[in-house]
């Protein structure tokens, strides 16, 4: 049976460094890694004879604009079908560069999670096939996820953005 401290004491051997927090939540591993190396190591864990983490379940934007420095963000979630076990991975950069290399080529099933990524976060994933819009119009000049927009009319009375993780801090931009 494979521990949590096994995967994290494997990367943390093979990558020093690269882990900057890891929790246990729910039973799942969760880590957040330095951007340069994500790519190198989930394809360490796609490959390890051990872990076989051979299953990218999610791939998604996260967006937390009171974190200077690291605004943005992607989350994935693994899956090892042969050991019965998951991991999520996070990483995060600044607003102003938001950029991460693609993972298409380690999971081809990343390509759609990506554009839906970009569409409604920015996130440019270096390297992607065709990072065009994938359910907004392609015309659309703002990231519609990011949680620097309000979700409703601010007139109306019986919404409170607080309750859906926003602070109220945020550009009017519509």
């Amino acid at each position: 049976m494979i521990r949590p401290e096994d995967i994290l004491t494997a990367i943390e051997a093979r990558f020093p460094g690269l882990v900057l927090e890891s929790s246990e939540q729910y039973g799942m591993l969760a880590l957040v890694l330095k951007r340069e190396e994500v790519f190198g190591a989930l394809e360490f864990l796609r490959d390890h004879p051990t872990f076989q983490f051979n299953f990218l379940t999610t791939l998604c934007g996260l967006h937390f604009p009171e974190q200077k420095g690291r605004e943005l963000g992607v989350m994935y979630q693994l899956h090892s079908w042969v050991n019965g076990i998951r991991l999520r991975i996070k990483t995060f950069f600044p607003i102003d560069d938001p950029q991460i290399n693609t993972v298409t080529s380690l999971w081809p099933a990343a390509n759609w999670m990506e554009r839906e990524t970009y569409d409604f976060f920015g996130v440019q994933f270096v390297g992607h096939p065709n990072l065009t819009r994938i359910l907004n119009v392609e015309e659309l000049e703002v990231f519609p996820l990011r949680k620097e927009y309000r979700l409703e009319d601010a007139t109306r009375t019986d919404k409170d953005d607080r309750y859906f993780g926003r602070t109220g801090n945020y550009e009017q931009r519509f």
